[in-house]
């Protein structure tokens, strides 16, 4: 009988070792010093993480659908909320191939501010993010710690640069659903972001050093809620929180509002909080507690050969299935990622919080989250926010960013609250009514886009129109 050398028992030692150890990404060898040479990462895991076709010795492989009937075999990959949605309520999820190069989990321009920047983020005594440790020298741009070693780290590698791209705006169709399955609530949501510092550039945006982002929401529709906007201006000092300012047309004014009641709805009807945006939506050193529990492979949707839908529907969008009414869930491809970090954090800046703990999955190659999983108060799970990405190519069509490269971002967020049964699907749109399209900036854009959507002045604009 021929012993494999790198079995899953040699994987599963491993990742126990490197947790007990604060080691980085990788089993076979270190992930990031192979990222400088080579964008495969087949060199850093061994084929049992590389191939759900080996993991699970053929029972599942690319191509197969996973539905009630053989979920139990990849169980130990899922989050236990997506295990109950395949098990209980009629959701399937295709698999396909593992992503071996790495590039394409991120924007080109990020990647390679990745690989120049390493090593130069440090953390202060109050956790904040700082090159080379310089108190002042803000981040310059790039994954802060490609090797994240705590539960710290791996919350900063989210937040400190949500959209990885220095502007961003997405077209975002919010479809809720209720408990019986049917679609209760459609909002056409414009979500502006505006990185001030940790820019891919390496500059700081109109000398606004002391802060981290400008973000914008536009509700556009449905006509009651049209012209609702919300803007948050970031502190690069993540104890902080963010100022809010927005407009409300029944007001016909901009007002500031609290910023630590970031666990309600965006809008009626939908289960999306601020808290959750990117899986980090609030500033880092609000929560607290951070712990990683265990590294280990996953099933995650961050293919966007599969998942991004560009040439294959004029919107982007694709199918829906399962749930009382056969809509609940979007047609989404999952890959067998080789090494995930699962991290723990508790609401530390938020006495009233409904939140007990929240679990996140990040990609230990990427540093993106891939999904999450919260528990309230009395320890019952609550909520799942489940995110797709990945590279806006496939066979059909593809989005160049300025150099010629493929552009990469998010495909579509499920925010699924279990306990009601409630859930809200957004997706990444080409474009929405009003000419709001997908579009990205690296470095000094084509469009004054800081007056256009992030002054109060720009919120009552876009409010009356």
């Amino acid at each position: 009988m021929r012993i494999r050398k790198y079995d899953f028992n040699y994987s599963r030692r491993a990742f126990a070792e490197k947790v007990a150890k604060g080691l980085g990404a990788g089993v076979l060898a270190p992930l990031w010093p192979l990222a400088g040479r080579t964008a495969d990462v087949s060199k850093a895991y061994p084929d049992e993480l590389l191939s759900i076709e080996v993991y699970t010795k053929g029972k599942i492989k690319p191509g197969d659908v996973v539905t009630a009937s053989n979920v139990d075999v990849v169980k130990d990959l899922l989050d236990p909320i997506a295990y109950m949605q395949i098990k209980e309520q009629g959701r399937r999820i295709n698999i396909c191939d593992s992503t071996k190069d790495m590039s394409t989990l991120f924007p080109n321009d990020y990647f390679h501010s990745t690989l120049k920047n390493r090593g130069r983020g440090k953390v202060d005594s109050n956790g904040n993010l700082w090159t080379d440790g310089v108190d002042g020298h803000t981040w310059i741009g790039g994954l802060p710690f490609p090797d994240a070693k705590n539960g710290l780290e791996c919350c900063i590698n989210i937040s400190q640069s949500w959209g990885r791209h220095d502007y961003a705006s997405y077209p975002i169709p919010m479809k809720s659903f209720g408990a019986d399955g049917k679609l209760s609530y459609r909002y056409d949501l414009i979500w502006f972001e505006l990185q001030t510092t940790c820019r891919n550039d390496g500059a700081v945006f109109g000398g606004m050093g002391d802060r981290l982002r400008l973000n914008t929401a536009l509700i556009n529709s449905p006509a009651e809620s049209r012209g609702t906007t919300i803007m948050s201006s970031w502190f690069y000092d993540q104890r902080k929180f963010p100022e809010l300012y927005g407009y409300l047309p029944a007001f016909r004014r901009v007002r500031q509002f609290p910023t630590n009641q970031r666990f309600e709805p965006l809008v009626p009807g939908v289960t999306f909080f601020l808290s959750d945006a990117w899986g980090a939506g609030d500033p880092s050193l609000t929560w607290g507690n951070f712990k990683i529990v265990e590294r280990k492979p996953m099933l995650a949707a961050v293919s966007g050969k599969y998942n991004w839908q560009g040439g294959k529907d004029p919107d982007w969008d694709v199918p829906y299935h399962g749930g009382p009414a056969g809509q609940s869930f979007q047609e989404k491809w999952f890959e067998l990622v080789p090494e995930a970090i699962v991290w723990d954090s508790e609401p530390t800046g938020y006495p009233r919080a409904p939140v007990g703990v929240r679990r996140t999955w990040s990609d230990a190659r990427s540093g993106m989250m891939l999904t999450q999983v919260t528990r309230d108060r009395q320890g019952k799970l609550w909520k799942q926010i489940e995110f797709s990405h990945g590279q806006m190519k496939n066979d059909k069509a593809e989005v160049l960013d300025a150099k010629g490269h493929p552009e990469w971002s998010w495909n579509n967020a499920l925010f699924h609250d279990i306990q009601s049964n409630r859930l809200t699907w957004m997706r990444h749109y080409r474009e929405l009514p009003g000419g709001y399209k997908s579009q990205f900036f690296n470095g000094v854009g084509s469009e004054d886009v800081y007056n256009k959507f992030f002054t109060t002045s720009a919120l009552q604009r876009l409010g009356a129109v």
